[in-house]
């Protein structure tokens, strides 16, 4: 049975959201304190995290950087602010995926089950894997990037798709269908998330070079 870290204090959403996953076969552990959850997530090792942001002690923002900082465990934050802002922050910091209270329980379910599906594929990949374009160098089993030798630090997504593109070069994928590879659920989701990924990978590796091109219209293309 695959492990979750809920970490929320609002005891009866934690109630529904470990009840819907241990249905589905997961093994839950809910915390309802910030500091105590962050503790428990880098002490133990989890399939997933299902963050909330608003939490006593150490509200989620800090968690997930904490986390990101030690661990590429995926994070999924919930939250019940709508702000766009919040959750271009949340994504920026390292997260997975960000929720907006309130949601159905079995998209909870399907989005659990989509991150740790990718997670587990892309960790899977054989070791010794490397993809190298013009000075950047993609180590796939460490997760780890470089630029002319430099490590760009990438955050999970980030990682998935610079790979995804890496693995595909020359082609212009649309934002909808990108996110359908890398998130999994197109209908579920917001294509703006895409850009907000594309904007931070450019920031971080493209200072001599352009890997990413924009293709007015039609989506984004890797530079072969």
């Amino acid at each position: 049975m695959k492990k979750i870290l809920i970490i929320e204090d609002d005891a009866s959403i934690a109630e529904l959201e470990r009840d819907y996953l241990m249905a589905n076969g997961f093994e839950v552990t809910v915390i309802g304190d910030g500091r105590e959850g962050l503790r428990k997530a880098l002490e133990e090792e989890f399939a997933l995290i299902v963050l909330d942001v608003m939490l006593p002690g150490a509200d989620g923002f800090e968690i997930c950087t904490e986390i990101r900082a030690h661990k590429n465990t995926p994070v999924l934050m919930v939250s019940a602010r709508r702000d766009d802002v919040d959750k271009v922050k949340g994504l920026g910091l390292g997260a997975d995926d960000y929720m907006v209270k309130p949601f159905s329980p079995s998209e909870l379910v399907a989005r659990v089950r989509a991150h740790i599906s990718r997670y587990e594929r892309l960790t899977n990949k054989a070791e010794g894997s490397t993809l190298s374009v013009r000075g950047l160098t993609i180590d796939i089993p460490a997760r780890r990037v470089y630029v002319q030798g430099e490590e760009a630090v990438l955050k999970n997504k980030e990682f998935e798709l610079l790979l995804f593109f890496a693995e595909n070069p020359n082609i212009v994928f649309s934002k909808e269908t990108l996110f359908d590879r890398i998130w999994g659920m197109d209908s579920l989701g917001d294509t703006a998330t895409v850009t907000v990924h594309v904007n931070r990978i450019r920031d971080k590796i493209e200072h001599a070079d352009k890997y990413i091109e924009t293709v007015w219209g039609s989506g984004y293309r890797f530079r072969g």
